[in-house]
């Protein structure tokens, strides 16, 4: 699968295990993502996504989004679709 850069992990709140993502281009409910860094490698769909806690089916370059994670990720952490 290609990859093409969407943005980055700003924050992670690891009590409900939600990222923060600053998007650099779209993104949707149904695509898969990775989430790559020094110590994180993830791969997984992108179920729900939520701006000013409203949940959103597609987000828009500029957006600071939302996004239930099923691992730990990391400030800094690049987020990647998967086409």
């Amino acid at each position: 699968m290609e990859r093409q850069l969407i943005g980055q992990v700003t924050h992670y709140y690891s009590k409900i295990g939600v990222a923060i993502i600053k998007l650099e281009s779209m993104l949707s409910a149904g695509e898969r993502i990775a989430v790559v860094g020094s110590t994180t490698d993830l791969e997984q769909d992108v179920k729900s996504l939520q701006v000013d806690h409203q949940t959103i089916a597609e987000a828009k370059e500029g957006d600071l989004v939302g996004l239930k994670v099923k691992d730990k990720v990391r400030e800094g952490d690049t987020v990647y679709k998967l086409v």
